[in-house]
């Protein structure tokens, strides 16, 4: 099942790369996997019918219980039949569909269609039910990529839209009640729930309308019905396959997979059976009042969805027998019924009835299978449709442990007549009428006349075009003479439930003179006679007032939504970030705060300070951080906030940190260097505080709040750990990592992942630092000029770098300083010799790649400030960006190269070399990936030198300009 799982993701993909060398015959490739699935299903048939499953897993996370279980039953069989067998038909259909539209488009759908077959797949197969909601999801994805096409038109982004809204919403209600079922019940094993239900309780009930509205939504249950008669503007083969055959059951699976363990539940029946069946009742009236072959079917297939809503969910074995042989029969004959839609719409150009007359005599193979499919919508014997009708009648008029079965009973005829009625209507609208005559043109008028032009200009379709729908039409008689088959299908699923009385109902195609023989022979009569007397019908229909437009209520609501976040915005994104910090800064103290006062412990005994200097550091950062608050001048704020940092990195000393002292110095001082070198391109002093002195006191207070809250949370976490603190561990295996410093042997040995992680979003995030500086700066390269600039008269062009470079007056550090300059050269190699140092003694000592890197950044920094960005550049001839990517290159290779020698990811290894001079050298190998995160950490450092340079060199020269203005 994994296999034919993956199966499906690779072809998809494949296709959508060679999709147009393969021309037509993409279509005959794609079809291929559900072909496989199909058959792979029919091997294990025969142990699935006899009660058996089959089942496989992925272990995933297995630390955290997770896996991707999979397991073949026989609800699963029979929908894995429905999904691969109609999608293989609806792929070779599309081979001739497509023929007039662009290959590109050819190749993505079929790519499309091939993923959801796959989603499809693994949804039905699912064992678990965060594994399902994945694949539910993933097909929910794949209808609107469907939907949408190359999204030329607003109605088809529309439509896709309102799809993906409507069913991903349901889906996160879903997701909510199948963790609360989970939780009840002690597991989110589908096959375990089953097996052992959870108890009744509020919390399962909860959790059973969460599950049944994520279901409705699925299988478009009135009023959440709305998106599928939208989605039919989507091509025909995608209606047929997703809208009529595979996603929209997605809801009934659901409900017959749970169902067995759920229908006892005080709310399950109640809205299954009121739901299923006024969305029965009603999207079949609604089917008589449209004129769009494509939307009565859509009214249709909802009509019918709801049927089987209220049989796979009544919870008793006829029902379920009635409910799994109409799954069968509605993918046959809706699916077939959808694609000669198809060849009507291409043959003729429209699907309007008005439009259409007398397409039965020039397309007689298309009208014979069509009129065959209808049929068995009507539920005419002997096919298939007609087994599930009988059945259906039969768990409604003898069900007497189901609540109000007469009434039930009442309605579900009324429901069969109005589909007789449509299914005569789809017959007539299609394919009746004279040729060249509309169906309400008088005879009088000849042919070519009105609406029945349509049927002149039309050529009977390939017979590769009928074939899939002929197939498809053709199983439904199949499976209804051949009934013991389908019987054994059905009855492999429905067995689950108790058999009640009299005895265990068996599919049959005569069950004598029975009351349910007459309620069928009634619907029949009924929706024959309501087709007959169709011009009163609709004089009848116009004259009821109207149901309430879902699609109208969706519309108000978006747009109404649409003018609650316009309203929001204005008044919330007021442009001001002390504003915006205030609010998150309350958000966290209001919702977390309030959750942490209410349930952590009280802190323990508190110790004040561990060594004397102690109060000393604290009253230096709170004096700091007081003095920030009051200052005028940014300079001052930014030296004042860098006092803190220093602070905080002299407590992380005395409280035994070295390594993260010395981390906290040198990530403050390149703070401060990069802070200061920026705010050269800003105003001294910060603008006027103009702000009132109520919001001053709420981000007083807000501030306030945040630090006692941090402050609680360190002491509160601290005091409730219960298992044994695992720095105990990590020190005792630092010795088998080569070091003995734990702290280096962490990061780039027990948790080497994360140190890739972080590394990886270092660079990231320099890299879009200098997109923005660049962006809003207008630095960058720029075309080189005859004469330098007139604002940079000393400049010079440098050819590498596309662009002119300040001289010694528009150097960073101002005029230029002999003294510092012959000071930075002669410090420069001693400065990268000690961040060399840092690198290599990190496994000993204080130190690591990280903290050399910062070293030998600010070596740099100097050059920078000295010489300006030339002087830089003559120190590093290499690229910033390439050394960067090649630390993070090197880092990510060292972590991989254990995979090809047959170790784990990441996995370091200690080398012993006795070289002839030097002795014994001994080594980690894990020492090359301290030496990726030191090279990557130069490399970010040149990166931002490098823009604040073009950044301020602009700045500069706008100084400039505008001083020669003003004079």
């Amino acid at each position: 099942m994994l296999v034919l799982l993956a199966a499906h993701a690779a072809v998809a993909a494949a296709i959508s790369w060679w999709g147009r060398r393969l021309g037509r015959a993409v279509w005959a490739v794609a079809a291929l996997v559900p072909l496989a699935t199909a058959a792979w299903a029919g091997t294990r048939a025969a142990r699935i019918l006899d009660g058996g499953t089959y089942g496989e897993s992925l272990a995933w996370a297995p630390s955290l219980g997770l896996a991707v279980d999979l397991r073949l039953d026989a609800l699963s069989l029979l929908m894995l039949w429905i999904v691969s067998g109609v999608g293989a038909l609806v792929l070779l259909y599309c081979r001739y569909y497509y023929v007039a539209r662009a290959e590109r488009d050819a190749g993505r759908s079929a790519a499309l269609l091939v993923a959801f077959a796959g989603a499809m797949a693994g949804l039905v197969l699912a064992d678990n039910l965060f594994v399902l909601y994945v694949f539910w999801e993933l097909t929910t994805v794949a209808s609107f990529l469907l939907i949408v096409g190359r999204g030329e038109t607003e109605e088809l982004r529309r439509a896709a839209r309102q799809s993906l809204l409507v069913t991903a919403a349901g889906g996160l209600v879903m997701l909510l009640g199948f963790v609360m079922l989970g939780q009840a019940a002690g597991t989110y094993r589908v096959s375990a729930i089953l097996a052992d239900p959870p108890p009744g309780g509020g919390t399962v009930a909860v959790a059973v309308v969460c599950v049944l509205v994520g279901a409705f939504a699925k299988s478009a249950q009135m009023p959440l019905h709305g998106w599928l008669p939208a989605a039919m503007v989507a091509p025909t083969p995608v209606s047929a396959y997703l809208h009529a055959a595979a996603m929209v059951k997605a809801g009934v699976y659901l409900v017959a997979r749970l169902a067995p363990a759920l229908a006892e539940t005080a709310p399950w029946r109640p809205m299954v059976l009121g739901v299923g069946l006024t969305t029965m009742v009603l999207a079949a009236w609604r089917a008589l009042r449209v004129t769009d072959l494509k939307l009565l079917l859509a009214y249709g297939t909802i009509s019918e969805l709801g049927l089987m809503v209220a049989l796979l969910g009544a919870g008793t074995r006829t029902a379920a027998l009635a409910g799994a042989v109409l799954l069968l029969a509605h993918a046959a004959f809706k699916a077939a019924l959808f694609l000669s839609v198809g060849i009507v719409d291409r043959r003729a150009g429209t699907r309007d009835v008005r439009e259409l007359s007398g397409l039965g005599r020039r397309m007689p193979v298309l009208c014979a299978v069509a009129v065959l499919a209808a049929a068995s919508m009507a539920g005419l014997p002997p096919l298939v449709g007609y087994l599930g009708k009988e059945a259906a009648l039969e768990a409604f008029l003898h069900g007497e442990e189901l609540p109000q079965h007469l009434p039930l009973t009442a309605l579900l005829v009324c429901g069969f007549a109005l589909t007789v009625a449509y299914a005569a209507r789809f017959v007539r609208g299609a394919f009746g009428g004279a040729p060249g005559r509309g169906p309400g043109e008088a005879p009088g008028k000849g042919p070519g006349k009105g609406p029945g032009e349509a049927a002149d200009r039309v050529r009977r379709p390939e017979a590769g075009f009928v074939a899939p729908v002929a197939v498809l039409a053709g199983a439904g008689a199949a499976l209804g003479l051949g009934y013991s088959g389908t019987a054994a299908v059905a009855a492999a699923y429905a067995d689950a439930y108790p058999p009640g009385p009299p005895g265990p109902y068996k599919l049959s195609l005569w069950h004598g003179f029975t009351a349910v023989l007459g309620l069928s022979a009634l619907s029949l009569g009924f929706g024959g006679l309501l087709h007959v007397a169709r011009r009163r019908t609709r004089t009848t229909a116009t004259a009821v007032p109207r149901l309430p437009d879902v699609q109208r209520a969706y519309d108000r609501a978006v747009a109404a939504a649409d003018r609650l976040a316009v309203a929001v915005t204005r008044r919330t994104q007021v442009g001001s970030l002390p504003v915006y910090l205030t609010v998150l800064l309350v958000v966290v103290v209001a919702v977390p705060g309030a959750a942490l006062a209410l349930a952590a412990p009280s802190p323990g005994p508190l110790s004040l300070w561990w060594a004397p200097v102690e109060p000393v550091l604290a009253v230096v950062v709170l004096t700091a951080a007081g003095a920030v608050v009051v200052t005028r001048y940014r300079l001052t704020g930014i030296l004042l906030a860098g006092a803190v940092g220093y602070g905080v990195a002299g407590v992380f000393l005395v409280r035994g940190a070295p390594d993260l002292a010395l981390t906290q110095l040198l990530v403050e001082t390149m703070t401060l260097v990069v802070v200061v070198l920026v705010l050269r391109g800003m105003p001294a002093r910060f603008d006027a505080d103009r702000t009132a002195r109520r919001a001053r006191l709420v981000r007083a207070a807000a501030a306030g709040a945040v630090g006692v809250l941090v402050a609680f949370f360190a002491l509160a976490a601290s005091s409730v750990r219960t298992a044994p603190s695992v720095s105990e561990g990590h020190v005792r295996r630092a010795a088998e990592a080569g070091a003995h410093n734990v702290v280096n042997a962490i990061l780039v040995d027990f948790r080497a992942l994360d140190t890739l992680g972080e590394i990886s979003v270092l660079l990231v995030a320099a890299v879009g630092v200098v997109s923005l500086i660049r962006s809003h700066g207008g630095g960058g390269a720029r075309e080189p000029e005859p004469n330098p600039p007139a604002a940079f008269p000393t400049a010079h062009w440098d050819e590498p770098r596309r662009t002119w470079l300040p001289g010694a007056a528009e150097r960073p550090g101002g005029e230029r300083s002999v003294l510092l300059e012959v000071a930075t050269r002669l410090l420069f190699p001693s400065i990268l010799v000690l961040s060399l140092f840092l690198l290599f003694s990190g496994h000993y000592r204080p130190g690591g790649g990280f903290a050399g890197g910062l070293v030998a950044g600010q070596a740099f920094v100097l050059r920078y400030l000295v010489g300006g960005r030339a002087d830089l550049g003559a120190a590093v001839r290499v690229p910033a960006g390439a050394v960067a990517g090649a630390g993070l290159l090197l880092a990510a290779g060292v972590g991989l190269a254990p995979l090809a020698l047959g170790g784990a990811l990441l996995e370091s290894a200690v080398v012993s070399w006795d070289p002839p001079v030097l002795g014994t050298v001994k080594f980690a190998t894990s020492l090359f990936f301290d030496v990726g995160a030191y090279v990557l950490v130069v490399g970010v450092t040149l990166k931002l030198l490098s823009a604040v340079g073009v950044s301020l060199g602009d700045a500069a020269a706008a100084s400039r300009e505008t001083q020669e203005a003003s004079r």
